[in-house]
């Protein structure tokens, strides 16, 4: 494994939500604070901004072409043309202080998104290709890395304040969870779990929030390898690459008071591992 590169000085407030596009061999993410998504071409080194105008908590490509967003008022199509969001559902309500935070795309087409506010007052919504929208879980604190198993039978959902990670049965077919448990319990470690990624090994990539780290995980929930990333605040990683071998990792920005121990707070880095992840669904159908 070679050491952690950085990529772009992109300095996002609040890089997150990483997504990795095998169509153009190009990774997308959001600046949530800023009210933005970012593209970068690996291959021409290229990076292009675009301004949505509210913040975006998670994106995911769309069977049909283009991206659906989670953001401050709920799940919408992007509407690259005319720059503006298509709206399919508002579940937040007038609530100013709630917005959608992580999520990800299931093996069969279903976005799923969880909401964050003041407490424990969060709701993790599941959105079919059909429309319909689904609340799946309750009192979430802060809606984090959601992934599955490679196998697609366990689903993966972190609770940012608990400094929890759960693990539940999943049913492909219907979309529906069950036996929640405690998959890690990161209380001993430092910072907390942000967003994650899953590897073709069943292994799970856990970014530490104020933690300077890059956790895996083993399928048994044990500490597999720990990675030490230059900045304070890594938020979420994606597997990328023409061999999907190499993680991705945004970060945030830091207090000023921290910004002079890590300058390149809120950039893009890159870990070639050797190890394979798993490609990104896309939403519908």
């Amino acid at each position: 494994m070679s050491e952690v590169e950085h990529v772009l000085p992109c300095r996002n407030k609040l890089g997150e939500g990483p997504i990795w596009s095998e169509d153009e061999q190009a990774l997308y993410w959001v600046d949530i604070l800023n009210h933005t998504y970012s593209r970068f071409d690996p291959i021409s080194d290229k990076q292009d901004t675009t301004k949505v105008g509210i913040a975006i908590g998670v994106m995911a490509f769309r069977q049909a072409g283009g991206l659906i967003m989670a953001t401050k008022e709920g799940f919408a199509y992007w509407d690259k043309a005319q720059k503006k969001l298509d709206y399919l559902a508002r579940p937040l309500g007038d609530d100013p202080t709630m917005r959608f935070n992580d999520g990800a795309v299931d093996c069969k087409g279903r976005f799923w998104a969880g909401s964050m506010g003041n407490g424990p007052v969060g709701i993790l919504y599941r959105l079919d290709p059909d429309g319909s929208l689904h609340e799946m879980l309750h009192g979430v604190s802060i809606a984090n890395g959601i992934g599955w198993s490679p196998d697609n039978t366990i689903m993966y959902f972190t609770d940012t304040p608990l400094k929890k990670i759960f693990a539940f049965d999943f049913d492909a077919e219907t979309g529906s969870i069950s036996h929640q448990r405690v998959f890690v319990d990161s209380t001993s470690e430092d910072g907390v779990p942000d967003g994650l990624a899953v590897d073709s090994q069943g292994y799970i990539w856990s970014a530490r929030w104020d933690g300077s780290r890059i956790t895996r995980y083993a399928p048994n929930g044990g500490i597999e390898r720990v990675i030490t990333m230059p900045v304070l605040r890594p938020t979420s990683c994606v597997f990328g690459g023409r061999n999907l071998d190499e993680l991705y990792i945004t970060s945030a920005q830091t207090e000023d008071q921290d910004r002079r121990n890590f300058p390149l707070s809120g950039d893009l880095f890159r870990l070639k591992t050797g190890i394979r992840g798993l490609p990104a669904y896309k939403f519908g159908a």
